[in-house]
């Protein structure tokens, strides 16, 4: 299997994963939820999940892989706020909670960078 697409399907199963992880245990992705952002966290934790799935999806399938490697890339990247938001909203809290919520700023940059290069491998 080329490493191109052994990369794409890794970055799909991290996808599906993490979609799936949205249904199995949604109340830790409801707590994360922006506050500012409108309607109910449960419906933006199952829309969220359900990106991801898509996502997944369209990584494994050759016919789709460079959209939806462009599209992983772009939703990486719009996560961002959401994990500043939830760093900040969790700086009083426990020192394992502050670390997860700082852990997580620095590791959208690599999925960016891992979702864009699978799409232009893909080219």
């Amino acid at each position: 299997m080329p490493r191109s697409t052994r990369s794409a399907l890794l970055l799909a199963g991290l996808l599906a994963s993490a979609g799936v992880a949205h249904f199995v245990s949604p109340k830790q992705f409801d707590a994360t939820v922006p506050e500012s952002l409108p309607g109910n966290p449960r419906t933006w934790t199952k829309a969220s999940g359900v990106a991801e799935l898509a996502l997944a999806a369209g990584l494994a399938l050759p016919a789709t892989r460079k959209a939806s490697a462009r599209a992983s890339a772009l939703f990486f990247a719009g996560v961002f706020p959401a994990n500043v938001k939830m760093a900040y909203d969790w700086r009083n809290r426990s020192p394992k909670a502050q670390a997860i919520a700082y852990g997580r700023l620095p590791l959208q940059i690599p999925l960016v960078l891992w979702a864009r290069s699978v799409g232009r491998a893909d080219s």
